[in-house]
């Protein structure tokens, strides 16, 4: 069966003001105040937990590995317990998912996110019971870019993994895709940032609107 798989930070939601916020908890513990900032940081927020204390501790002058792994189950237990007060589904999302459904698409996520926040997440905003499957960074040994947990996503989600497309939003997904021997849709809504064209992504998207009639265009009966 065709299935579409989505990635879900800064391609369902944007989840980088929630992110943010934990980063800067930790900085706060540390003594250096708030170093991270929307909009500027936003696509940081979105390469993960400790890329943003990197980033924030370089910005300070007090970047050492060690105190990365010192302070990430410290952002990890931060966000957990302040996941939702400024994530927001991006416009259209949730009506191109119930779509993709109604057309005959399995849909899941899979994502870098841990997948117990990845299902807290999701419940929190009231959108897990619409997606079949969900696979997060630690629902397998390996994770993203490694093609494993798209594949895994797939079959959870009752699909076929070589009839698949990835919905992404960074470098990471279309490596993901490529690995997989699937298609790659990367959204340019989301704040990452870059030349997403330059990637080579089988599709760009803009709006969700335009989903369904992609998905079968990649994937047809």
């Amino acid at each position: 069966m065709r299935t579409v798989i989505f990635d879900l930070d800064g391609t369902l939601a944007d989840t980088s003001g929630d992110l943010l916020a934990a980063a800067n908890a930790c900085f706060r513990k540390m003594g250096l105040g708030d170093l991270l900032h929307l909009p500027r940081d936003a696509g940081v927020a979105l390469r993960g937990g400790k890329s943003m204390l990197t980033a924030g501790l370089k910005r300070a002058g007090r970047y050492s590995e060690d105190l990365v792994e010192e302070y990430y189950p410290v952002l990890l237990e931060q966000y957990r317990d302040a996941i939702d007060h400024h994530t927001v589904m991006y416009p259209g999302a949730m009506e191109a998912v119930e779509q993709l459904k109604a057309d005959g698409f399995r849909v899941g996520i899979c994502t870098n996110k841990p997948e117990a926040l990845a299902e807290k997440l999701t419940r929190s905003l009231g959108v897990r019971d619409a997606f079949h499957s969900l696979v997060g960074a630690d629902t397998l040994p390996v994770r993203k870019p490694d093609p494993e947990p798209l594949r895994e996503a797939a079959r959870r989600a009752g699909g076929d993994p070589e009839r698949t497309i990835l919905i992404g939003d960074t470098d990471t997904d279309r490596k993901t895709s490529a690995a997989a021997g699937v298609a790659s849709v990367l959204v340019t809504f989301g704040p990452s940032g870059g030349d997403l064209e330059a990637l080579r992504p089988e599709a760009l998207l803009q709006r969700f609107e335009d989903l369904p009639a992609l998905a079968a265009r990649l994937l047809p009966l």
